[in-house]
């Protein structure tokens, strides 16, 4: 029997200790080793700085600002101390006299009613902000097992800076420094006493202690904090009596610090970095969200402003008169009607417009609320426009509860009007393919889809250049003639004859020279062009370009093929920049938390440039020749061309800038879109304005007379102080006298600076200028075939990168 007794004993000390052990495996699966915490890092945000260092945006979903243990001002490490663990420096991680304190106080409690009290350490609540706030039978053990580890990798210094940066403390706030800066808008070092007390409450219930909801029990629990402070020998008696008389006063809860303006811009750079790095802590180190990355984009802050208030201008200037749509929503005019419209989004665009709510009215009448509480008044004569499709006014039509954009209008406000068509518009510098502006639409808070980068448009005419510059490429020259004639081209049997047609049906001009075609954004020369030089080949350069991979169809030279305001602008900047490919890009440079460079924007490598010592050999170059996406003298002779299409062509209003440009207007069918690309030798512009569901815009719309204006005041801004400087001249291209008209060579005679001087220098390749005659074409399938290819060194420029 005893010796029953005995094998049963040990059997339930070895059940015991296997099911401790189990226990023991179970709670401390998936947490961090030793190794694993002496590389921890805290999620911090990544900053967003525009070209002069300005911080446009902060990603991060916890509102944290790291702070050295030497940078935490030593009164607010004591004043967590005394409020959360007295004995801090005196346990190994665990304080069992306090834990069991803990458990007869809140047995007495149960039963007596009273407030239950805890027992966790300051390394406690370290380990819990590493594993979260699980719920599961173990989580404690798991916490003091972790603590123990925490307490032997890291000294009570380090341990107290690991927490006054990962606790949370409300208001979106990771850490003392966000919080002073959340409740007081100050830095912690800026921090009184009392300020620093009252954060030291917030640790166990942030919601508990609102300043502003909840400020008498904030401060009670405040003086508390102050009164074991004055118990511990942290302060002195009148210390805490100065402290405790302050008023508990914070400033309103507001988010995290950013610019209004390059959203649009600041999202595209999200994607990017997402797909570089990942999102979050479980992506890697160096995480969007959680990195502390640094990132420094090509965003210029004077250009993106013109560019904003351009577009929002054009914008409204199409849509000038036309009848009021209705409101945006309507939330109601009962109680809660404040945080409904803090939740509504509404494009309100311009800075001084704001969304308000209709609480009342009277007559044509409103009494209007705004989303911080303030109110205001809309007069009928500030809402007069009428209601589409009645005879009713916008003020009549109003009811409670409708959400509205206004403006500040003298002692009232005054009706505006989300605009119904939009656009995109990207800014580029040609030299380094860096995006220096970037406009998705008129309000990227209401409208997240970028249509400078995802809006998939027809280009309509601002595509030809791309097909002068392969016909170029392929024999012809600026001067080479073209017959503007009816041209029908039979497609099958099923489909027919296909016959082209110039914009708004205009007759042919007869044999004109390139240059006038495209001055003049002739459809019927376009299509002779591109069906002498090959369809194949005018494809082909559009996707050597970035512009779109597309069917070798003639449409297609008519810029049927659809692709985006980035790409589109992209193409031209290769052009301005000599032909050289070329991407572009947002992100200058990423920095990791620590300094190092992890991302450049122009990819380029240096081996050896960070060689510890010199051996004497060639200085390191940074590598990289960038390729020829066009021949370069090809480049010039198009960007040539397009000088011509702002002095005498369809976007002479942009000649009051004064200085060479060049560019090209697009209408498409409809019209649906109108767009204008151009630029000077050092900035190149694009822009579109449509319907994001393509509808006709009206006919008297055309890309010369409504997106080239748009154009003219964003570059009245942007290029306010540039210099005019002419466009490089590559080598290998020969400047000729030229008549205007014939494109046959002068001789004795010299251009002017008249717009439409009978003369002028035209751009040629070596042995392609004309001779004192010229054939017209006019005969075969609708043109003459192309002129015979002049043998040049186009081969071994081309191969060679070009001549520069």
């Amino acid at each position: 029997m005893r010796r029953w007794f005995i094998w049963g004993f040990l059997g339930l000390v070895l059940a015991g200790v296997l099911g401790a052990a189990l226990i023991y495996r179970s709670a401390t699966k998936d947490l961090p080793d030793e190794g694993q915490l002496a590389n921890f890092s805290a999620a911090l945000p990544s900053t967003v700085r525009d070209i002069d260092g300005n911080i446009l945006t902060t990603f991060t979903r916890e509102r944290r600002i790291y702070l050295d243990y030497n940078e935490i001002p030593k009164k607010l490490v004591e004043a967590y101390i005394s409020a959360e663990d007295k004995t801090f420096f005196e346990h190994g991680g665990l304080d069992y006299a306090g834990i069991v304190n803990a458990v007869f106080t809140n047995i007495g409690s149960m039963v007596g009613g009273g407030r239950p009290v805890g027992a966790s350490t300051i390394t406690q609540q370290v380990a819990k902000s590493l594993i979260g706030n699980e719920v599961t039978y173990t989580r404690k053990l798991r916490e003091a097992i972790l603590a123990r580890r925490i307490e032997s990798v890291f000294s009570k210094q380090e341990i107290l800076e690991l927490y006054l940066n990962q606790i949370f403390l409300g208001r979106n706030a990771y850490g003392v420094e966000a919080a002073a800066q959340a409740y007081f808008g100050k830095s912690a070092t800026q921090l009184d006493l009392a300020e620093m007390a009252y954060l030291a409450i917030l640790p166990k219930a942030p919601s508990t202690y609102s300043p502003v909801s909840q400020n008498a029990r904030s401060v009670a629990r405040r003086d508390y904090v102050l009164g074991q402070m004055l118990a511990n020998g942290y302060i002195t008696a009148a210390e805490r009596a100065d402290a405790a008389a302050t008023p508990l006063v914070a400033v309103p809860n507001r988010s995290f610090a950013r610019s209004r303006t390059s959203d649009y811009f600041v999202e595209d750079v999200r994607r990017t970095l997402m797909e570089k790095f990942g999102e979050s802590e479980r992506d890697g180190r160096n995480s969007v969200y959680g990195g502390g990355l640094w990132i420094r984009t090509s965003a210029n802050p004077v250009l993106q402003d013109a560019a904003e208030r351009a577009m929002r201008d054009g914008f409204m200037r199409y849509e000038r008169g036309r009848a009021w749509r209705g409101p945006a929503t309507n939330i109601g005019a009962g109680e809660g009607w404040q945080e409904r419209l803090r939740g509504t989004a509404v494009a309100t665009g311009y800075d001084d417009w704001k969304k308000a709510v209709v609480l009342s009215k009277q007559g044509s009448s409103s009494a209007l609320g705004f989303a911080d509480g303030s109110r205001g008044v809309l007069p009928g004569y500030a809402a007069s426009s009428p209601l589409k499709g009645t005879q009713t006014s916008a003020g009549e039509a109003l009811k409670p509860g409708d959400v509205i954009p206004v403006v500040k209008n003298g002692n009232a406000y005054a009706l505006r009007q989300t605009p119904e068509v939009s656009g995109g518009m990207v800014v580029q510098d040609p030299h380094t393919g860096r995006v220096l502006a970037m406009v998705g639409g008129f309000d990227a808070g209401a409208q997240s889809f970028n249509r400078a980068t995802q809006a998939q448009r027809q280009p309509g005419s601002t595509f030809k250049p791309i097909v002068y510059a392969t016909a170029m490429d392929n024999g012809f020259t600026p001067s080479s003639i073209v017959v503007d004639a009816p041209y029908c081209v039979y497609q099958s049997r099923s489909l027919g004859q296909k016959c082209f047609r110039n914009f708004g049906n205009m007759r042919g001009a007869g044999a004109q020279t390139m240059r006038w075609g495209l001055e003049q954004s002739r459809n019927l020369m376009t299509v002779r062009i591109a069906y002498n030089t090959g369809m194949d080949k005018v494809v082909a350069q559009a996707k050597a370009l970035g512009i779109g991979d597309y069917q070798p169809v003639l449409a297609i030279a008519l810029g049927a093929g659809e692709t985006t305001v980035m790409k589109l602008t992209n193409a031209y900047a290769q052009l301005f920049n000599a032909g050289r490919a070329m991407q572009p890009s947002l992100i200058d440079m990423v920095q990791d938390r620590d300094g190092k460079v992890i991302y450049r924007g122009d990819n380029r490598t240096c081996p050896g440039c960070a060689a510890p010592d010199w051996n004497g050999e060639a200085m390191p170059r940074p590598g990289g020749v960038p390729k020829q996406a066009i021949d370069a003298r090809t480049a010039f002779q198009t960007v040539h061309l397009m000088e011509g299409v702002v002095t005498r062509g369809t976007a002479t209003r942009l000649l009051t800038l004064d200085r060479p440009l060049a560019g090209k207007t697009g209408t498409t069918s409809g019209p649906k879109d109108v767009w204008f690309v151009g630029g000077t030798q050092d900035l190149v512009a694009g822009l579109y304005l449509g319907y994001d569901k393509p509808r006709d815009l009206g006919g008297y719309v055309q890309g010369g007379t409504v997106a080239a204006p748009i154009w003219l005041d964003f570059a009245k801004v942007a290029l306010k102080h540039a210099p005019k400087l002419p466009f490089n001249i590559p080598a290998g291209v020969r400047m000729v006298r030229v008549d205007r008209r014939s494109g046959k060579r002068v001789f004795g005679t010299w251009p002017t600076n008249e717009a439409k001087a009978a003369v002028i220098w035209e751009a040629f390749k070596p042995d392609s200028e004309p001779r004192r005659t010229s054939s017209v074409g006019g005969k075969g399938r609708g043109t003459a075939a192309a002129p015979k290819r002049v043998r040049s060194d186009a081969e071994f420029m081309r191969n060679s990168g070009g001549i520069y």
